[in-house]
Order: C-alpha cells, then structure tokens, then sequence
C-alpha cells in the first residue's frame, strides 16, 4: 500500500543506495546491444567547495542528460572528479597551521604536502557527497582528481599532466619570459584572471609636475572655462596623472600621442623623475589619449599591464619597486625602501607635496583589482619570470573547430565570446609559486660559458624538461660531463676550482635543483575530457567515449576552462574533446539580483533539498533553465514544485486505490472508450515533447510540458472524468479505464524520471507490487517510444468537454457563486452533433462541472452568465443565486482599481530618470506586477461582459 504522504528524507538515501548496489550508474549500464556511446565529463568542482546554486543548476542539467540518454538505451558515461584547487587548499591548510602556530616553510615542502593530503582525506571532497544528495548518477568508482593518487610520479593523471608539458616545450610552445602577471602579495603567487574582481572604489587622481631635464621649456596652450583658446604659458615641466602615486618610484618614460600637437616637440627628450633623480624619456605612443587627463602617461612597465605594452614597444627598462609581499625593494631610493604600499603613497604624496612635484587632486572612481575569494587584498601587476603557453598557436585550430560546427554552442550567441577571447588571446602563465599542485617538470643548473671570467658573470641557467628526475639528472650529466646532485634549493653562486677548465665546479658533483613552482590548476583541468579516461595511456575507454557529446558549464569559465580543453584536446588527441557545450545562465534572487553574502540573499541548494526534497528542487532548475535567461529563484517556485511532486504521489494513491494495476500485454492503441482514447494520445504528445525538449537543450520547456501534462492533464482531467467510469456499471469500460491509467502512469514515471528521479523510482517500485513484475529499476527501464497515438476524434470531444467544464469553472469563481452550488446549464443553438456530443458525456458534465442539470433552450434567459463555444451558447442563469446588482458594482469597482494601478506603473515606467537609476531588479518587479494586472483587468472584463 502507498503511504499517505511522500517523505523525501526517508525515501531518497535508500533509494540513492539501491541505485549505487545495482550497478546503475557504471559506464554502460542499462545499454542496448550496439549502443552508441553519451559520454559527458563533469566540471570538476573544487575540493574545497560546498554544493552552491550554480553546482546545483549545473549538475541537475548533467543528470538529466545522463539518465534521458540511460533510458534511451545509449552506452552512457558520466565522468565525474574534483579540482585540487591548488590556492584555494593550500589556503584552508595553511589556516589550519596558523591557528596552531606553525608554518608551511617551517615544516618544508614535503611535509606540508602530506599534511594537505591529509587534510583532503579528511574534508576534501565533501562536495560529491552533496551532488550525490541531489541525485547525480554519475559513475562515481571512476571518479577521479586532478592532481592523481598523492601526486606519485606514475600516476596516471600526473602522467598526463607532465606529457603536455613537456611535449609543448619541446615544441616551443611553453616558455619561460619575465613578464607581468597578477601577484597577490599576500600567498606571494602569480593568479588567474578569473580570480581577480575588479572593484569600483573611491579614489584620487593625482596630477604631478615633471621636470623637463637639460632646462627645456615648452608653450603650452591654455584655454577658458567654455574651452576656448586663452594664449599659451611657458612651462618646464609636464603634467601626468596617476591613481597610484608609490608606483612613480618605478617609472621608465613619459608617453604622449604622437599627434598631440601640445608635446610633439617634446617627443625624443627626458625629464627627470622627481623623488628619485632618474633621467627618463618621453615617448610618442598612441596608447597616450590626448582627451584624457593632461594627455601625458607617466609608464611604469613593471607595475602596469598597458604601461608593460608601451615599454615594449618603445624599449623602455623594466624597474620592480616591489618585494613578493608589496613591500618597496632595494630599486627605490632608501628612504622609501621597506614600507608597505599604503605607507609607501602616503611619504611619496608628502614629500611630492613638500617639493611643489603636486599639481592637482581630484575625486575619482577607480576600479581596483582585488582577489576575487577575500574582496581584501589588491593584486598587483607584478613582473616576474613565470613559464608561458603560447595559446595563439593553439588557439587557432580551436577556433576553426567552432567555425567549421565540429563543436556548437548552445545557445549559439555565446560562440561570439568564444571567439572573442581566442580571437584576441595573450600568452597564458600557467606557472603558481604554491606548493600544492602539479610541479612543473624543469630542472636547473648553472649555464657553462666559455669566458675566463664566467664565474663572475651574471648568474644565468641551463634549462632541463623532463618526463622524469632521472631522466633530468641523466641530460645533466651529458651537458657537464659529470656527475650532478639534486639539492632543494638553488644555490646562490657558484665558484670553479680550476680555472682552467669551464665545466669544473666546487663539489665533486655538479648542484641541480628542480622548479618549485606548480602548475595552474586550469592547466591540469584543460586535460580533463581526456586525462579522466586514461591518456596517455590508449585505454578501452578512451577509444570509446573521446570525444565526449556534451560539455555543461557557466558562461564565466568559457576562456578558463572550455576554450583550454578545446586547445589541449585537438592538440593531443586530434580532435574536439566535446560536440555540445551548452551555457547555463546565472541563478539569482527572486527579484532578479546576483547572489552574494554581503545581501544576504544566497539561497543553500542543501536547504532546499532539506525543506522540500530533491525533487522538487531539481525540478525547479530545471523547469527555469530557460537558454540564454538568468534563473530567479525563489523559495514560492520550489515550494509549488514539492505540491507537484505530492500532486503525482497522491495520483498514484488514487490509482490503487481504485485496482488500476498494469495489465501484461496492454496496448495503448487499441482502447475503445473515448476518454482513454484521447489520454493515450495525451500521454505520447508529451513524451514526444519532453523527448524534443532534452534533445534541444530546452530543459525548461521539457520540464513544463511534463508538468503541464502531468498536473493539467492527467491529474485534473483524466482522473476526474475517469471516476463515473470506474464506479459505474459498465465492467468493460472500467477495467479498460483501470489498466489504462496505469500504463498512463508507467509513461509519466518514466519521463519525469530525468527531473524528478526519486519519487518516480519509488511509485516504480510501489505500483511494481502488483500486476507483472517490474523487470528493472526504472533508472535502467526504457524510455518510452509511443509512436502515433492520436485520436482526432477523441482530442476534439474531450478537448470541447474540457473548454466547456472551464468556462463553467471560471463563471463560478468570477461571480462569487459558491463552490458547491449546482446551476443549470441551458444550452442555445447546439448543432445535432454537439447535442450528440452533449448526451455521450452528460454523466462528466453533471458530475465534474457540478451542473443540476443540461438542456437545450430556444433563447439565453435573462440574467445569465454567457459561455460561448463553437456554434453554441451555453448560458447559466444567476438569479436567485447571487446578488447580481452587487456583483456588477463589485466587478466594476475591481475594474476600476485595477485600472488605477496600470496607471500609476505606467507612469513610474514612463519616467526616464526612474528606469535610468531604479535596479534592473525594481524595474523588473514593476513589469511583472503590470503584466498581473493587465491579465486580471482582462479576466474581470469579461466576467462583467457576461453579466451586462
């Protein structure tokens, strides 16, 4: 027996361990003999993350591909795996060791590695555990992770990762160059772009006076306040503007347009930094834009991207002024040399200020680079030897691959991203100063020169990639010609023993040492399609599932993550690593504004699945997914959907309860009684649509067609006509109705499974209690194939029946006539074959539209509420029933204030300076309330119409 209520806290682990003992997520399992294979990697989450709205989006999309693509017989592979996160872990680590007193450097290197694998055994992960609690049927004893089993050397997946790398530095396409990067002095670490926030903030622009050297003096052009010419003034000095004053300390040049009739015959001389005393060049260069500021850049290549641009083109040096930890160095003046970068501009504005350097201060908005996790530290472009990827090279079969359709967007707009990244893309540091990740296989040692006096030359390096230390220490040894030691660290200098000789060292043996650095995680991520399925090694399965169909992620990382794994898989498989990459948009509040814990508005997928179950909560993503269109979630919409999931569990009560059991051998097409005629055609209409809708990666509109079905269709409609049938007195026509609506019921479970994947396998188990027995679980059962079930004539009547029973409906509940009253319909003008109609479903008229009574009349009596449908009026006499006076007064008035209220949001959004200024989300809330009321005006309207 069903139980009364559907509890998803007692249901959903059992159900989830069921699946997991029956081996239904393993790679081919439930697949047809010759099944092609669905294959679809997940975007690995980061060990140190907890199930957000994002993953929750994301992964219910996966695994309604997963088991749509199961049931259809497909060979299906669901890859799943983490991130090691490399700062992110090492962070959470090194916390760990604060609060203990302790240090990473204090500890050394491999310690510090065995602690964070520690800390990985213990609380890594948690994160699959929680895609597990929404259902995910991914292939979890495949699961793997980027940085392998403890980072082992012959690990497959560091296997892989150190192939890559040293196969594209044999290639020449991975570097090592001294260039900018963004530094976040407090891990003392190259980062991503992607996590840099760029934050507006109130800041100053300050305007400083340079000295021209060598006494040069120019006329420069001044003008009025309305910015007419006033005559000119004879200046000795140029005017630059900054928002960071400290960075003056490392300027290189001046630059100024080479048009900019102004300082043209300034082009060629120099000015002398003040504070420091350095002669610097002006340059002409078209990054300079006369209309901004003075029209003159101070340059600063070691602390600006586009400055580091200008420096190149023009040759200007390169001075860091900063430590690791934004600390003023030894390339400063001393009086500046150890102060932080807050105290650095605060002595530096003084002592402008004091030597009349300040010309001008004005208030400005500023966007400040910040790291994206904390919002509190501010990165700092930062020039340092980092290793390099050439990505344009790579990059340019990744974008043909998108032109040529061998891979397609969807939606097809984010392809216009796509291209404009790798259109436009600049080398990429993949080199981290962490010590969590994959180390970068390059090993060093002193370069030989042969100059008698090498030993005092610059320190300069030799440069070894290798697959392994031994085969390092082995091309070592061939270049010096004799023995090496690996030491940890690099060792300050080196000095020879005898002179005579250029390849003589100290020791006996020669001191290499291996790069500390580790690679980006996005670098280890890139390989992901094709690394999780055992390259390098030619396994079975990556001959069968690369390329994989599907890719679903967040339009955010399509340069970070789907455009790397385009470049590495054509590179070193020979093709795309995925034919599909569908963007899901962005989950917001209910109002329309991004999420964040400074609003308060995040809302926890984890609390959802508490509160409502699984179910409900996946549908709700799923049935908001609409392509190209942020999610608004709000805890209403879940809630409606946990009444759905219960809506089809009591469908299912109902269906028991009155013996509706599967009959072996029922076929659908050959049913006589109209109404289960016409809901076997319902029924594979909206498997035809759920079917297109998956297809189409139109998840939202699959998802309401199964609802619209499920609720609209079969739940209201078809039981409630089924009723007279089953407690009638014709045997045949209710043992048809029985063993059709539970095939009907078979047909849904069957098609909401993808959405709603644990009330459906549990009525698959309950309803599989009686009738034949259930010969799978429904994760693996077939998706239902219906073919052609339509009944033109079937559709037809049921569908008048429906319109008709509405109508009547809607005229109660607009007239305030009570729910329980029974009017008499009296029916004007009905052909012969609707009266016909009327007699075959009078018993469904009566009883589900509660009428005393139908019959025809010659005229519409007065006082009627009018129903008008095909050639027929269908009219329902009111007096005596209601008040009609008050009833019109009542209808007239809500008119009225309905009319009040469009008025008054059309005029808020008529206001221009209102939609300018008011939040995308006030605006937002004040269309939809419009559109409310429209709708009801409307709906009143013609309630008075028919009274009047």
């Amino acid at each position: 027996m069903i139980d009364k209520n559907y509890e998803p806290q007692a249901v959903e682990g059992r159900i989830y361990d069921a699946w997991q003992k029956a081996g239904a997520f393993k790679a081919g399992a439930g697949a047809k003999p010759g099944a092609k294979p669905f294959s679809i990697v997940i975007p690995p989450p980061n060990v140190t993350g907890n199930l957000h709205v994002g993953h929750a989006l994301n992964n219910t999309i996966q695994d309604i591909l997963t088991r749509f693509n199961r049931m259809r017989g497909s060979d299906v592979l669901w890859q799943p795996g983490t991130d090691h996160a490399g700062i992110a872990t090492q962070m959470i680590v090194e916390r760990q060791l604060a609060e203990r007193q302790q240090n990473r450097r204090d500890m050394g290197r491999e310690k510090f590695i065995e602690r964070v694998w520690e800390w990985k055994g213990e609380s890594g992960g948690a994160i699959i555990n929680q895609l597990k609690r929404l259902g995910a049927s991914a292939d979890w004893g495949r699961e793997r992770f980027t940085l392998g089993e403890h980072g082992e050397a012959d690990d497959q997946m560091v296997r892989a990762v150190t192939k890559v790398f040293v196969d594209l530095y044999n290639k020449g396409l991975i570097y090592r160059d001294k260039r900018l990067v963004n530094w976040h002095p407090g891990l003392e670490t190259a980062i991503s772009d992607l996590e840099v926030e760029n934050i507006e903030v109130n800041g100053h622009m300050w305007h400083l006076r340079y000295p021209l050297a060598d006494g040069v003096t120019f006329e420069f052009p001044l003008v009025d306040e309305d910015g007419k010419p006033a005559g000119t003034e004879t200046r000795n000095y140029i005017v630059v503007a900054t928002t960071r004053p400290e960075t003056m300390l490392g300027d290189t040049g001046v630059a100024v347009h080479p048009d900019d009739e102004r300082y043209k015959s300034l082009i060629g001389k120099e000015v002398v930094l003040p504070l420091v005393g350095r002669r610097i060049p002006i340059v002409g260069d078209t990054y300079a834009d006369p209309a901004l500021g003075s029209g003159a850049v101070k340059i600063t290549p070691a602390h600006d991207f586009n400055d580091f641009e200008v420096g190149q083109r023009n040759s200007l040096p390169a001075i860091n002024i900063f430590t690791t930890r934004a600390v003023i160095n030894g390339s400063a003046p001393e009086a500046y040399r150890g102060l932080s970068r807050e105290d650095a501009r605060k002595k530096v504005l003084t002592d402008l200020e004091s030597q009349g350097i300040l010309d001008h201060v004005e208030d400005k908005k500023i966007m400040v680079p910040f790291d994206e996790k904390s919002k509190l530290v501010v990165i700092e472009p930062y020039l340092t030897d980092q290793w390099w990827v050439k990505a344009d090279v790579l990059a340019k079969p990744a974008l043909e691959a998108v032109r040529d359709g061998r891979t397609k967007f969807v939606p097809q707009q984010y392809e216009n991203t796509y291209f404009a990244w790798l259109e436009n893309i600049r080398p990429w540091c993949i080199s981290r100063q962490l010590w969590w990740g994959h180390q970068i296989p390059a090993w060093y040692g002193r370069k030989i020169s042969n100059d008698p006096n090498w030993a005092t030359e610059p320190f300069q390096l030799h440069t070894v990639v290798a697959s392994t230390e031994s085969e390092a220490v082995k091309a070592f040894e061939e270049y010096y010609g004799q023995k090496v030691t690996l030491v940890a660290n690099p060792p300050s200098a080196y000095r020879r023993t005898d002179p005579s000789r250029s390849d003589a060292f100290r020791d006996s043996a020669v001191e290499i040492w291996r790069d500390p650095d580790v690679l980006d995680t996005w670098f280890s991520s890139a390989l992901w399609p094709f690394s999780t399925m055992g390259w390098p090694d030619e396994t079975p399965e990556l001959k069968r599932y690369y390329p994989t169909d599907t890719v679903v992620t967040g339009f955010d990382i399509i340069f970070f993550w789907v455009a790397r794994m385009m470049m590495m898989g054509i590179e070193f498989m020979g093709d795309v690593p995925f034919s599909t990459v569908y963007m899901h948009a962005l989950v917001r509040d209910e109002k329309g504004a991004k999420m964040s814990k400074t609003k308060g508005n995040v809302i926890d997928p984890l609390g959802l699945i508490d509160t409502y179950g699984a179910d409900a909560t996946r549908f709700t993503f799923a049935a908001m997914a609409a392509q190209g269109r942020d999610l608004k979630l709000s805890l209403q919409r879940v809630e409606g959907y946990r009444n759905f999931v219960t809506k089809l569990w009591n469908a299912a009560r109902f269906l028991e309860v009155n013996n509706c059991m599967r009959v072996a051998g029922f076929d659908p097409a050959t049913v006589q009684h109209q109404v289960n005629r016409w809901i076997a055609g319902a029924t594979a209409r909206a498997v035809g649509a759920v079917t297109q809708g998956i297809l189409d990666y139109k998840f939202n509109e699959a998802a309401n067609a199964a609802y619209d079905f499920v609720w609209g269709i079969f739940c209201d409609w078809y039981v409630e006509l089924a009723k007279p049938i089953l407690t009638g007195d014709d045997p045949a026509a209710a043992a048809e109705t029985r063993a059709t609506a539970a095939w009907a019921l078979d047909q849904i479970l069957k098609m909401l499974h993808p959405f709603m994947p644990f009330v459906t396998e549990e009525l698959w188990a309950e309803t599989g209690k009686v009738g034949p027995a259930r010969e799978k679980l429904l994760v693996l059962t077939d998706w239902p194939d219906l073919g052609a079930l339509d009944d033109a004539e079937a559709d037809a009547e049921l569908g008048w029946l429906i319109e008709l029973i509405s109508g009547i409906r809607s005229v109660k509940q607009e007239m305030n006539v009570p729910p329980s009253a029974r009017l008499a319909l009296q029916v004007v003008g009905a052909a012969p074959s609707t009266a016909e109609r009327i007699a075959r479903q009078m018993g469904a008229l009566t009883r589900v539209g509660r009428l005393e009574t139908v019959t025809g009349v010659q005229a519409v009596p007065p006082n009627s509420a009018q129903i008008i449908l095909g050639e027929a009026t269908y009219a329902l006499p009111l007096a005596g029933v209601i008040d009609l006076d008050a009833e019109k007064s009542r209808l007239g008035k809500e008119v009225g204030k309905l009319d009040s209220e469009i008025a008054v949001i059309d005029k808020k959004l008529g206001n221009e300076q209102f939609v300018s200024k008011a939040p995308e989300e006030v605006i937002e809330e004040q269309r939809s309330r419009r559109a409310e009321a429209v709708d009801r005006r409307e709906r009143i309207s013609q309630a008075l119409a028919r009274l009047n």
